[in-house]
């Protein structure tokens, strides 16, 4: 009884620790002067909600494709969001060793099912991994489009750089799109 217990609250644990990814910022977003960007959380969901629309275009499964994604920045609790250029001055542990010691208390099934999402999202080849990274580029050229309407010109870089590493044809699809309308655009089909 006492073992469940503190299986519990190891579980529990992660899931506050979890809580902090609603307000950690994305930090890559102030180099390009973006005041008050997204948080992780906040990212991470579109991740995934794309991430299914991804795969229903490219025939995988959009269930384990937005499972990938809905992880892929759960180590932020620890290492933060370090942007890109940051990370040449850094050796950081692994997202698996992150993710290891996150849900280390945890109830076994929640230990081995987070650590191999974990892995699959960093090592595997799979299309639904294809596609979880694939959604987490869209996602941030996305986000750039819309702070780029807000008036932050410097975002340019990350939307290209991001429209340049997408692999599948319904992401490079999608992505022209959103380039070509407002982030508001959406709406014209719905209202008169």
């Amino acid at each position: 009884m006492a073992d469940d217990a503190g299986q519990a609250k190891g579980t529990a644990g992660f899931l506050l620790e979890m809580g902090m990814l609603k307000r950690a910022k994305r930090s890559g977003w102030w180099i390009a002067g973006v005041k008050d960007p997204e948080t992780i959380a906040e990212h991470s969901f579109r991740v995934a909600l794309i991430g299914s629309v991804l795969a229903m275009m490219e025939g995988a499964d959009p269930a384990k494709t937005a499972l990938l994604g809905l992880w892929h920045d759960t180590q932020e609790t620890r290492v933060s969001d370090i942007p890109h250029i940051g990370r040449r001055y850094l050796d950081a542990a692994s997202n698996e060793k992150v993710t290891a010691d996150q849900v280390s208390a945890a109830h076994p099934a929640v230990r081995e099912g987070a650590q191999r999402i974990v892995e699959e999202y960093e090592n595997g080849n799979s299309i639904e991994v294809i596609c979880a990274h694939d959604a987490d580029k869209l996602e941030c050229l996305i986000q750039g489009v819309e702070y780029r309407e807000q008036g932050y010109s410097n975002v340019q870089g990350w939307i290209d750089s991001s429209l340049q590493k997408l692999k599948t044809a319904s992401a490079q699809e999608l992505a022209e799109a959103a380039l070509n309308m407002t982030s508001v655009e959406w709406q014209k089909t719905y209202l008169p």
